[in-house]
């Protein structure tokens, strides 16, 4: 027994070492870029394939193949990466969601050549690098950690890593070269997953698919390391090698042992679930899908070419109408991802499972094999296999809720690999199934009439999710999670609706994509298709309904139609050019057709000679409203910086304050107070708040000055609902609030702007202030039209994209979504930054209008003379705690004598 346990011993030493290699490559990698290289295993997989032509191919020497592959092959694709695919995402601003795709556009496009060079078959005579004796691989793993963790802690060269990690532009004006860094992460990185795959590469499958992905399952030792340490990396890697190889001498009996014996087999699967599922602030960076523009719309009859199309293979047969009948299940699948990526912004890698289950329970429904449901016809197998899936959608759903970025993508991806191993890939679920067709559909021309039929009916689901109101709160959850919730949206519930919606046509997708292949085929599922899904839907712009039906399109047509591997390399190179063209090809040609010189019609000319004169007619005074008290010198914010200062040089803007109604109200005496009490909030040991109380009385103006990192703004999101407070009370009349959400304190009246701008550019300016309207606690068909004539925002202007306008209209945007809820408490942080003069002025009136209607307002602005002009009851903050409350007079003057004396 001892000596068995020695062998299972050294067997789980060798699977560790090869797992802790690639913990050390990803961490490595990470820290010198912030990118979780998702083309690990793709390059070593590339790296294996290569030793293996020289060796085997060619009749190299085995060192010297390892020296090409190792030290010239795999350093240069990990310079050539960074170069030409993630640099010029770091100059244009890092977006992680761009580099997310751009990352598994990189392992599609390997994956795809190497179909494309190498077959798609596997081999099973890789060269022998190192010896099965693990203890020189164990040796090779514990120098190199050793010797990264000593450069990056002691040296210079680890220093200026660590600073290009946390701010990459700060670290270059410090004289850092961060591109020799970054360059220099990326070819150690590269080598330790060609490393990898070498050494992998004897003893494991080595065909396109299954190398890569049994190294991205061992990205879960990097995740347990919090992508930070690597001596965690290392020992973890090692421990679930070791207790992985022990695992294969207990033979379980009974139902439970096929599922047991998988477990042993995928322990490194089951510890990505758990490391993901535990640790949710991995990249908590936003890395959500969206695009930094207004979406180009889809071009003029589009929609006609789409369906001539998709009637055309009507009119084959054989071998061609058998392909044509993949394309629209495809296209239900990727529909999906519309759904939860595109509408919904959530980062989903795991629909291929989805569409698996769906599949899988249609079969098992069919074949009367479904515990304790009798055999159904399938069409109607198909329809309950949609509606048991959907609720799974849970699994990528519940967690969505906590997770944004990195986290939740790789908390999906688990998912989707551990359907693959713990329900696919087990005989007792999948052994012997077939999927017929439907009673009356069975031929290739009928089948291809009902998904089409089906098809429809998942396009009318998509648009349902994407337009109208669910529609544009999705779209405002997508665009910015925090303004969403601000607005009213409820947040948690919208995520977990994307997902279930999304789980439910996946599965319908993939039903059909059986049926027409007539079996089971659980290859057809495998995670990497799952990335290879995303990026195509990405690519092709993950907001379209048509890019969808177009990549399925594409991926079937051409891998049918050529050698396979085409279409995933044809998406990968789409996806590595994704930070350039974010707006998917629509965009891309865009802006590449020349551009015209734009000109006027005469009825154009005509209108702009009104609006001129309309300016100048209706333009208020362009007077400072620090100025209206003559002698009053220009005063400071009390962190320095003087106040006063030159806004933005625009032409004053029109306003239509002065006639537009204003939203009418019940008596300021019956109206809810916002009270806190003894509040407090930490962040990691520091005191943000320090026992702040503070009432926010109906029908006055509450301002709060004080210098920066006084903690205005920790104290406002504790009153809005997105920070919770550790100790004290927040109370809205006489309800305790302090644990509601910030979207149930929407509804309750409260609404609140943000210092840095909130608002949704994909959405019109309309739609912008309709989402504030919906979700507001009195939803009246005119509050959109009023709060837009309030805000000099109707007109040509209501129809505006919100990602083309400048800053003060979008802040001026910002205050009428926020008003079109009639909130009874409206907190306004910064409310003036990025207006010029004749909007600050504007903005004061309408505030006094709101506090005179029985509004009660809480304003902080560093515009001293303004906060003078408009408060009523002035605070001071400094350090978490107020130092001084009052009328501005009294306050102010306090603090002019102060800075005098000084």
């Amino acid at each position: 027994m001892s000596s068995l346990t020695y062998d299972l011993t050294l067997a789980g030493l060798s699977v560790g070492s090869a797992a802790a290699l690639t913990g050390v490559g990803l961490i490595v990698t990470y820290r010198a870029t912030g990118v979780l290289n998702f083309a690990h295993g793709a390059i070593a997989m590339v790296c294996a394939y290569v030793l293996r032509q020289c060796v085997v191919e060619w009749g190299w020497p085995l060192w010297a193949g390892a020296v090409v592959t190792l030290l010239i092959l795999a350093p240069v694709m990990g310079v050539v990466l960074e170069r030409f695919v993630f640099r010029p995402l770091s100059v244009l601003g890092g977006d992680p969601a761009q580099t997310l795709v751009a990352s598994i556009g990189v392992f599609v496009l390997l994956v795809g050549g190497a179909a494309l060079l190498w077959g798609q078959g596997a081999r099973d005579d890789a060269p022998e690098l190192v010896s099965a004796d693990p203890w020189g691989q164990l040796a090779v793993v514990l120098v190199l950690a050793a010797g990264v963790g000593a450069v990056i802690r002691w040296t210079r060269f680890g220093r200026e890593l660590r600073a290009v990690v946390d701010d990459r532009g700060l670290a270059v004006l410090g004289g850092i070269d961060a591109d020799r860094v970054a360059a220099a992460g990326w070819a150690f990185g590269a080598f330790t997953a060609g490393l990898t795959g070498v050494l992998l590469a004897p003893y494991v499958r080595l065909d396109p698919y299954g190398l890569p992905l049994l190294v991205m399952e061992v990205v879960a030792v990097a995740v347990a390391a919090r992508m930070r340490s690597l001596p965690v990396a290392v020992v973890v890697a090692l421990g679930v090698g070791v207790a992985q190889s022990q695992l294969t001498r207990l033979h379980p009996s009974g139902r439970a042992e096929p599922l047991l014996q998988a477990v042993g087999a995928n322990l490194f699967v089951v510890t990505l679930l758990v490391a993901c599922l535990a640790l949710p602030r991995i990249g908590t960076r936003d890395a959500l899908p969206r695009t930094a523009t207004a979406r180009v719309p889809t071009p003029q009859g589009a929609w006609i070419v789409a369906v001539i199309l998709f009637l055309i293979p009507l009119g084959f047969a054989g071998s061609d109408l058998h392909t044509s009948v993949q394309v629209p299940a495809l296209g239900v699948v990727l529909l999906s991802l519309v759904v939860v990526t595109g509408r919904g912004g959530q980062i989903s890698l795991g629909q291929a499972a989805y569409a698996g289950l769906g599949a899988l329970f249609t079969a098992l429904l069919a074949a009367g094999r479904f515990p304790g449901l009798p055999r159904l016809p399938e069409l109607a197998a198909l329809a309950l296999a949609v509606v048991l899936v959907a609720p799974l959608g849970l699994l990528t759903g519940w967690p969505a809720i906590t997770r944004r970025g990195l986290a939740l993508a790789l908390a999906t991806f688990a998912v989707g690999v551990g359907v693959s191993r713990f329900v696919f890939a087990q005989p007792y679920a999948t052994a012997g199934l077939s999927l017929d067709r439907p009673a009356g559909f069975e031929g290739d021309r009928a089948y291809y009439v009902l998904e089409l039929a089906l098809l429809t009916l998942a396009l009318l689901t998509t648009r349902a999710l994407r337009r109208g109101r669910t529609g544009r709160a999705l779209a405002a959850l997508r665009d910015h999670e925090s303004g969403a919730s601000a607005a009213g949206v409820q947040v948690p519930a919208l995520k977990l609706l994307a997902f279930v919606a999304g789980a439910a046509l996946a599965a319908l997708g993939g039903a059909m994509l059986g049926m027409g292949l007539r079996a089971f085929d659980p290859t057809a599922y495998d995670p990497v298709r799952g990335l290879l899904w995303f990026a195509a839907v990405v690519v092709l712009g993950a907001d379209s309904t048509l890019g969808a039906l177009t990549a399925a399109a594409l991926l079937v047509g051409l891998d049918a139609g050529a050698r396979g591997g085409v279409a995933a390399a044809l998406v990968g190179v789409l996806a590595v050019l994704v930070g350039r063209f974010p707006g998917g090809p629509y965009e891309a040609v865009r802006r590449l057709r020349p551009r015209r010189e734009a000109r006027l019609t005469a009825t154009g000319l005509r209108a702009r000679r009104r609006l001129q004169q309309a300016v100048r007619t209706a333009a208020p005074p362009t007077a400072d409203p620090g100025t209206a008290r003559p002698g009053t010198p220009r005063r400071a914010d009390p962190d320095g910086a003087e106040e006063g200062t030159p806004r933005q040089s625009r032409p004053p803007t029109p306003h239509a304050t002065d006639g537009a109604p204003a939203p009418p109200r019940p008596p300021a005496e019956g109206r809810a107070v916002l009270t806190t009490r003894h509040l407090q909030a930490r962040y990691d040991g520091f005191t943000a708040l320090d026992g702040v109380d503070l009432t926010v009385p109906p029908g006055r103006i509450t301002a709060i000055i004080g210098p920066n990192g006084a903690g205005k703004t920790t104290l406002f999101h504790c009153l809005a609902g997105t920070v919770r407070p550790s100790q004290g009370q927040v109370r809205y009349g006489n309800r305790d609030i302090t644990r509601l959400p910030a979207h149930a304190r929407t509804r309750l009246g409260i609404a609140r702007t943000f210092q840095q701008l909130a608002v949704f550019p994909t959405l019109t300016v309309a739609e912008n202030v309709r989402v504030g309207a919906e979700q507001g606690r009195t939803p009246d068909p005119a509050a959109v039209d009023r709060a837009l004539r309030l805000f000099a925002l109707d007109g040509p202007l209501r129809d505006a994209p919100a990602a083309d306008l400048p800053t003060g209209t979008l802040r001026r945007v910002e205050l009428a979504r926020a008003l079109a809820g009639t909130p009874s408490v409206l907190l306004l942080d910064e409310p003036a930054a990025g207006l010029d003069t004749a909007e600050v002025t504007a903005l004061a009136r309408i505030l006094r209008a709101l506090a005179a209607d029985g509004t009660a307002l809480l304003v902080v602005e560093h515009d001293l003379d303004l906060v003078a002009d408009l408060a009523d009851v002035v605070h001071v903050m400094t350090a978490g705690r107020f130092i001084a409350s009052g009328p501005p007079a009294h306050v102010l003057d306090t603090l002019d004598a102060r800075e005098t004396a000084v």
